[in-house]
């Protein structure tokens, strides 16, 4: 089958490799599209601390059965939900097994759906609701985060928020906000591709690296601040003022992955009675939301994703990477 492999620090090769073989509980799934992740950027790097070459990357994709599930038939659309659990740690014992002890990934701890087929097990299989189009279902994986952060910051219909980012996750983050009925979502970003995307989605934007964020947010929120933040770009400046944009008592998240410790002011954080909240993925509940929010169309996700070849993969990897890409989201097409 073709497959895109990561085979060192900044290399990756499409070759022919064997098909999974798949045993009890396990299902086969002929891959329709797989994007690509920041966790796979970071495996592309070859700084994954777990992710060890050769090995299929993506656990975002989307396809058809072709055989192995002891309900579904084949030729039925699916997508999976990669998180692998122990099943035994306290975290999965009670019933948060997204933040597994040891948390594994398909796609980063054994092959994943970068491939013509993937091995899934079964009760990680979420079937597709029929005319659902799979280009959409590959997207599913994304959204799910954003509908995670979201019920975790303790929204109300009608909040104004503020999303740091205006990557993947953050429009996903921003667009959940906008499809829950937030009031207004302010979307921060630096590069101009991005922020335009952010515009033509109907998201009010502040330019990162011209404009004043505090005082853009006071003009947008008659001065009284966002009731919520979302820092989907874990970069440290964003601490410079995600603190003094929240109201008193309002709600900050933190979405992105820092590589680093990141200095807070706790004396803000006490002083205007903050709450700092953590997210991490998603769980199951997440993934049937997003595709109610996928499906009913309000929200155009459509427009963030753009779809390449698998045999452009080196290429498209090594642009993300120098920031050469216009592409929000790239999927590669197998199906």
């Amino acid at each position: 089958m073709k497959s895109i492999q990561y085979k060192d620090a900044k290399r990756v090769e499409v070759g022919e490799k064997a098909a999974p073989e798949i045993g009890p509980g396990e299902v086969l799934v002929k891959v329709a599209y797989a994007g690509i992740c920041g966790s796979d950027m970071i495996i592309y790097q070859g700084v994954h601390p777990r992710a060890k070459p050769p090995l299929v990357m993506g656990h975002e994709f989307s396809g058809v059965i072709e055989k192995g599930h002891a309900t579904l038939p084949p030729g039925t659309p699916v997508t999976a939900y990669p998180l692998l659990g122990c099943g035994h740690c306290q975290p999965c014992l009670n019933g948060y097994a997204h933040v597994c002890d040891t948390l594994k990934l398909i796609g980063i701890d054994c092959d994943g759906g970068m491939a013509e087929y993937v091995k899934v097990p079964e009760d990680k299989i979420i079937p597709i609701p029929a005319g659902f189009p799979l280009k959409l279902g590959a997207f599913i994986e994304p959204v799910a985060v954003g509908v995670h952060a979201v019920s975790r910051s303790r929204y109300r219909p009608g909040d104004t928020a503020v999303v740091y980012g205006a990557g993947p996750i953050g429009l996903c983050v921003a667009g959940c906000l906008a499809y829950f009925g937030a009031r207004r979502v302010i979307v921060i970003e630096a590069k101009p591709r991005r922020l335009d995307v952010a515009r033509q989605m109907g998201f009010t934007t502040i330019d990162a690296a011209h404009e004043d964020i505090r005082a853009k947010v006071l003009e947008y929120t008659q001065g009284r601040n966002v009731d919520l933040a979302f820092d989907c770009a874990a970069h440290p400046s964003v601490h410079t003022s995600i603190l003094d944009i929240l109201r008193v008592q309002g709600v900050g998240v933190v979405v992105g992955s820092y590589k680093k410790p990141a200095e807070v002011d706790l004396i803000k954080i006490e002083f205007k009675e903050l709450t700092l909240i953590g997210t991490r993925v998603y769980e199951w509940r997440d993934f049937e939301t997003a595709v109610a929010i996928l499906q009913s169309g309000r929200v155009d996700f459509d427009r963030l994703l753009t779809v390449a070849a698998p045999e452009e993969a080196p290429k498209q990897f090594a642009k993300l990477l120098a920031g050469e890409s216009d592409a929000i989201k790239m999927l590669f097409k197998f199906g």
